[in-house]
């Protein structure tokens, strides 16, 4: 006698749920480390924050490379967050592959715009 529990059920999707979790947790903690890191820069700089200042806190290269991290930290989890946005709630397939393209190519050129602002100073 062969019992069967539940429906037979097709599981369809990309499965990406823990992992996508997981990155989106990761991203947080590094931008919030981050802020913190920041904060106590700009509480513990002499005087007030001119823009001398401000420009002085990004000068060093660890900064920069830092500041670049976080900010690509700050894009993936963008990606993710936006990404399952897109594929929730927009059915129609070509207007989410439109979406998923016009949000790669979006992020793509402020991560460039990222560098040029951070190399420039």
């Amino acid at each position: 006698m062969s019992v069967n529990f539940g429906s037979k059920r097709v599981v369809t999707g990309a499965h990406y749920g823990l992992r996508d979790w997981m990155a989106q947790r990761a991203t947080a903690l590094l931008m919030a480390l981050f802020t913190v890191i920041l904060l106590a820069q700009v509480i513990f700089s002499n005087g007030p924050i001119t823009y001398e200042v401000w420009a002085g806190i990004f000068a060093a290269q660890w900064m920069k490379v830092l500041t670049f991290t976080v900010i690509l930290a700050l894009l993936y989890h963008v990606w993710v967050g936006t990404r399952d946005i897109w594929m929730d709630y927009v059915k129609p397939v070509a207007v989410r592959l439109a979406l998923h393209l016009f949000t790669l190519v979006w992020l793509i050129a402020c991560a460039g715009w990222a560098i040029q602002a951070l190399w420039r100073l």
